[in-house]
């Protein structure tokens, strides 16, 4: 699962006792699985867990996520696209990392349980997408209409699973830089793929 079936969040870290409150259909869905999951394991005694991660990037990522459909913009030469004024906050966790942190809990976390998974590495889409351009050695943003249902803040409290031994390993400018190397490097992955979404 994701931050998002918390809804937005405007003022602390919220931690796993906190009320889902998803605002949009997409978000919606993913808290009805987490009660499938927990109905799942009441009824059938099913020993699940449920995690619940921030945003993830790095390598293979597909390129209609934000990160990597920046930088694959940006080295085509085309704007990112940012939605309405680019000040939604969002907590970036490396994709290795979040698989260390799934690792653990299967080996080591308490059924029943739910784990929020985040780096508490908090960064607004304008500024990612400044770093973004930096990195690639240049670029522009074009800011368009806003998404629907778009919260403005997500911040997870990762106590719990930090507790078992996990801690995220790669801060947000090491990751960026990897992230935008591997695309560089990759367009023989990433260029079929955006051929592909254009030609549906």
């Amino acid at each position: 699962s994701t931050d998002e079936v918390y809804g937005p969040i405007t003022g602390e870290a919220v931690d796993e006792a906190a009320p889902l409150n998803p605002t949009s259909p997409y978000a919606a869905a993913k808290a009805s699985a987490d009660m499938v999951v927990a109905a799942y394991l009441h009824t059938y005694g099913y020993p699940a867990i449920v995690t619940r991660c921030t945003n993830n990037y790095g390598p293979y990522q597909h390129p209609e996520k934000f990160i990597p459909r920046a930088i694959t913009r940006l080295l085509a030469g085309d704007p990112i696209p940012l939605y309405g004024d680019g000040e939604q906050e969002r907590d970036w966790l490396w994709v290795e990392d979040h698989c260390a942190a799934i690792r653990l809990l299967v080996e080591e976390g308490a059924p029943g349980e739910v784990y929020n998974v985040s780096s508490t590495q908090l960064s607004t889409n304008i500024d990612t997408a400044v770093s973004l351009i930096n990195l690639v050695g240049g670029g522009t943003i074009e800011h368009v209409g806003d998404r629907p249902g778009h919260d403005r803040r997500y911040a997870l409290d990762s106590t719990k699973v930090r507790s078992l031994g996990w801690q995220p390993t790669v801060a947000l400018d090491e990751g960026l830089e990897r992230t935008v190397a591997w695309y560089r490097d990759r367009i023989d992955w990433w260029g079929p793929v955006l051929a592909a979404d254009s030609s549906r």
